[in-house]
């Protein structure tokens, strides 16, 4: 089994941090604790799903999140910055495209080993730049 860690555009981490990190602090200079708390708890809650952001190659198939994909099933991958929501922490993505009409965006780490896992799998597929 081969783990593929997300990519995180650093950006994204600042984006973030103000959008949650302002209303904890105004909630922290305007006594009101409760708001902070829930600001500070959707931030912790964020900062946990990110850290399971992982791309597993077990064995012929490729496991994101609780989502398998057969990789002889993929037929191409290409790189997008397509911002739909997705298991990715950066927009600069994968896209692969399995059976007939599924397509998931992705963003791993190490790009180009993934994709040599993934040949060394299914030397069919069809990679576009």
């Amino acid at each position: 089994m081969k783990i593929y860690k997300s990519k995180v555009d650093w950006w994204l981490i600042i984006l973030i941090g103000c959008v949650f990190g302002y209303p904890i602090i105004d909630g922290i200079l305007t006594n009101e604790y409760f708001l902070s708390a829930i600001f500070a708890f959707v931030l912790v809650l964020f900062f946990l799903l990110s850290k399971t952001i992982r791309y597993r190659i077990e064995g012929e198939n490729l496991m994101i999140w609780n989502t398998k994909i057969e990789i002889k099933s993929i037929r191409k991958i290409y790189r997008t910055n397509n911002p739909l929501s997705s298991p990715a922490l950066s927009l600069d993505r994968l896209a692969i495209v399995y059976n007939k009409f599924d397509e998931i965006l992705i963003s791993p780490k190490e790009r180009n080993e993934f994709i040599d896992e993934l040949l060394k799998i299914n030397p069919s597929i069809e990679i576009q730049d």
